[in-house]
């Protein structure tokens, strides 16, 4: 297995586990963790284990994009903003296509694109105290790639709460929607995920692994199309003048003052 920076990756009894390991960051997506997750998954589906875990160092699953890399993106061109964007995309649509069965093991707050990193994989359980939400509406940017995946599992009308209002979710409200498949203590956590784990190696790898290449199938048209257009609004809206206010106010810790107040109509 590589050595990663920000990823541990360990396997024992079929399972492989693969944590984010950015704590104090609490688990922060930058770019070298997105390009370690990718090669870690990229790696796990040819390997010999046959169920994958994935969960977080310390006390958040992953609070989503790095701002402190985000506060930097006004100096990139389109093109940088854009391989920005791609590489996000790659990383959930591996997980989304993932040829083995992977648990989500949420052991605190997913945000935004960790909450897709949460929510996509097969199962995922969560500790009562994990917060779910796609808050990037409130600093100015857009989650253009996470729509095409929330769409697809809770409906148009909920994507449009989720992702307009920006708000926070309770584990129980998430379990609700069916982007939580279990609420876990959390001193049980990786014990309930790793028991899961082996329940599922009971079953036909190749039968497992037919189940979630025609689910893919049946997606892959309609989304790779949807990708495409996500990663151009994704890549734009970094050079936004409301997603530049929204960073700064975010750094500033005040109210933003939105340039295109009074304009969009």
């Amino acid at each position: 297995m590589t050595n990663f920076r920000h990823i541990l990756s360990s396997s024992a009894d079929g399972v492989r586990t693969i944590t984010l390991n950015r704590p104090d960051k609490r688990n922060a997506l930058c770019p070298l963790l997105i390009e370690e997750l990718t090669k870690a998954l990229q790696e796990t589906a040819t390997c010999d284990c046959g169920v994958v875990i994935l969960t977080g160092a310390g006390p958040a699953f992953c609070a989503g994009l790095d701002m402190e890399h985000l506060s930097t993106v006004d100096a990139h061109t389109l093109g940088e903003n854009r391989r920005d964007s791609e590489n996000m995309a790659r990383v959930l649509r591996a997980l989304y296509d993932f040829p083995k069965p992977v648990i989500a093991a949420v052991n605190g707050h997913a945000i935004a694109g960790g909450m897709s990193l949460a929510t996509i994989p097969d199962f995922t359980l969560a500790v009562p105290e994990a917060k779910f939400g796609y808050t990037e509406v409130k600093v100015g940017f857009v989650p253009a790639i996470a729509a095409s995946f929330l769409l697809r599992q809770v409906g148009e009308k909920r994507t449009r709460d989720i992702l307009l209002s920006g708000r926070l979710m309770k584990a129980h409200e998430a379990y609700s929607l069916g982007l939580v498949t279990q609420i876990v203590n959390a001193d049980e956590l990786m014990q309930t995920a790793r028991a899961l784990a082996q329940c599922l190696l009971l079953n036909s790898p190749q039968a497992m692994h037919e189940v979630k290449r025609i689910l893919s199938l049946h997606s892959k048209r309609r989304l790779d199309e949807e990708l495409e257009e996500a990663i151009e609004v994704n890549a734009e809206q970094r050079a936004a003048e409301d997603f530049k206010e929204g960073i700064a106010a975010f750094r500033e810790h005040r109210r933003a003052e939105w340039p295109s107040h009074g304009i969009i109509a």
